[in-house]
């Protein structure tokens, strides 16, 4: 099988897997908007919750897989699979003693953690109380979720993608089950949610390990730290943190500033993030995670022209996959908060105002995609110092477009900002990786990114009449809704493919055919 079919395979099971964990994961929302509203208690949630899983993003789903899976897949293809098993088990065994300290620092230290990062709640200590509360309680989530990203490295290596992408399932079923049956067992209700996270985080890596025990990769104590692969790893990881993670920075930078602003600002906030990282989820990080063991494998024997090829692959999939569903988001984006959250707590005032930072949000999704797919690049080149420098920029343009614009524009002005943020991000690293390895096929990604905006410009045009059509700010009527909304996107999706078709796209070609071979081969 060819690399571009690996890849796309990959992608296929990865996306398939998360979309089940993104349903899930719009099922925990409209529980938690229904029962908790946007307010006092869901800010101090959400802004807790925020800390673990800022450092998730950053660590474990960023620096941690960044650095070990090229150093891994080199020695399982060079080295062979026990030199492999030996630094997976050196990797889990000091992993295991890093991060265990690294949440006792964590629930000790919270409430100087929690000043620093919302100092707007000091203005509300019973909000502050509840925040410091619920972060110590939902700290030891890092531990397990980091041990986690390590299995999801070797496993990945190893082309099994659907046990790590569908893991996310159990932490959501655990959070939706503790909202619903335990919120009135505690004085303070939403304590139930937090305790969700705890729950989850645990079966997410208890799911892993039967997986890697049949693939032949036994987690194992092993304490040879002086192993020189993990000295490598170690040295790719710092820098990572911040190349890798500069998106999830700045959303953090973006829920500090919130803090600031009215009660309800960070709430809004995360309920447009949770619809925005829809299609990330479902797609990006599926295309990411496919690329990334199949850049790595071929920098390791020095095949650049095959890197480039799976690298151009990956980009071009991403812009044909997030243009269209970056304008999407954008027609719908009140209506779909309207219709999944409307109810309970959650008015059509708060679905406005979850759709305005949705909008803003939106505009950065192919950026946003395009970075996740050309840091990786850098990292299985094993340069950890670009993507370094293009994320300081980004980091310092997210500041300032954050800083000016949230005084106009509130919180929608800070989503506004990450975006113009990822933009800048994006040009760089596309301008540094064709210094670092020469033409990579950007006139080819040129011409495919003019057709699909051609296509996916007159698509959004087609959902945003049929949307219109709706009163969403009508209670209930949710038949009503749920039939608008799925004739608007079933339209969308037939004008685009159809234009894509109409304009030979590569990408839709390559899509046909493989609907051809999966459900027609039959026929």
């Amino acid at each position: 099988m060819s690399e571009k079919k690996h890849i796309a395979r990959a992608a296929g099971v990865l996306g398939g897997a998360t979309i089940l964990s993104r349903i899930m994961g719009m099922v925990r929302d409209m529980v938690v908007s229904r029962l908790f509203g946007a307010g006092f208690a869901t800010d101090a949630f959400f802004a807790a919750f925020q800390i673990p899983n800022m450092l998730r993003r950053f660590f474990a789903e960023g620096a941690l897989t960044s650095a070990f899976v090229p150093t891994f897949s080199e020695y399982y293809t060079q080295r062979g699979v026990e030199e492999a098993r030996a630094l997976a088990n050196v990797c889990f065994t000091l992993l295991t003693i890093v991060m265990a300290l690294i949440t006792a620092l964590g629930i000790i230290f919270s409430p100087q953690i929690v000043h620093l990062m919302f100092p707007g709640f000091a203005t509300e200590p019973s909000k502050l109380e509840l925040t410091v509360f619920l972060n110590r309680l939902m700290f030891p989530y890092i531990f397990f979720v980091s041990l986690v990203a390590l299995c999801m490295g070797i496993l990945n290596t190893l082309r099994h993608f659907f046990t790590p992408a569908i893991s996310t399932v159990f932490l959501n079923l655990a959070m939706i089950f503790s909202a619903l049956l335990l919120h009135n067992l505690f004085a303070v209700p939403i304590v139930a949610l937090a305790t969700g996270v705890l729950i989850g985080g645990v079966l997410q890596l208890l799911l892993q390990l039967p997986v890697l025990w049949n693939k032949g990769f036994p987690l194992r104590p092993n304490f040879n730290f002086n192993d020189p692969a993990v000295r490598r790893i170690a040295l790719l990881m710092g820098p990572s943190i911040f190349g890798v993670g500069v998106y999830y920075l700045n959303i953090t930078v973006g829920n500090i500033l919130a803090s600031l602003l009215p009660q309800g600002s960070v709430s809004y906030l995360y309920y447009a993030q949770r619809l925005f990282e829809f299609p990330q989820g479902v797609f990006v990080v599926a295309i990411a995670q496919a690329v990334l063991p199949s850049m790595s494998r071929q920098a390791a024997v020095g095949d650049m022209p095959a890197l480039k090829d799976s690298l151009l692959f990956g980009l071009r999939l991403t812009i044909f996959i997030t243009v269209p569903a970056m304008v999407g988001l954008i027609a719908c984006a009140t209506p779909i908060f309207s219709l999944l959250f409307m109810g309970g707590e959650f008015d059509f005032a708060k679905a406005e105002q979850c759709g305005r930072a949705l909008v803003q949000y939106s505009v950065g999704l192919t950026c946003v995609a395009m970075v996740r797919v050309l840091a990786p690049a850098f990292y299985a080149l094993k340069d950890t110092r670009t993507p370094v420098i293009t994320a300081f920029v980004a980091f310092l343009l997210n500041l300032g477009f954050s800083l000016l614009l949230m005084r106009t524009m509130l919180h929608a002005g800070l989503a506004l900002a990450s975006s113009l943020a990822a933009f800048g991000n994006m040009l760089l690293l596309l301008w540094l990786l064709r210094r670092k390895i020469g033409s990579f096929g950007g006139r080819s990604l040129f011409v495919a990114s003019g057709k699909t905006l051609l296509a996916a410009i007159p698509t959004g045009m087609v959902a945003s009449y049929l949307l219109s059509l709706a009163d969403w700010s009508q209670p209930g009527a949710k038949l009503l809704k749920s039939g608008v909304v799925t004739v608007s996107v079933t339209a969308a999706i037939v004008a685009y493919a159809g234009l894509s078709l109409l304009l030979k796209s590569q990408e839709a070609g390559e899509a046909a055919e493989l609907f051809k071979r999966k459900f027609l081969k039959r026929g």
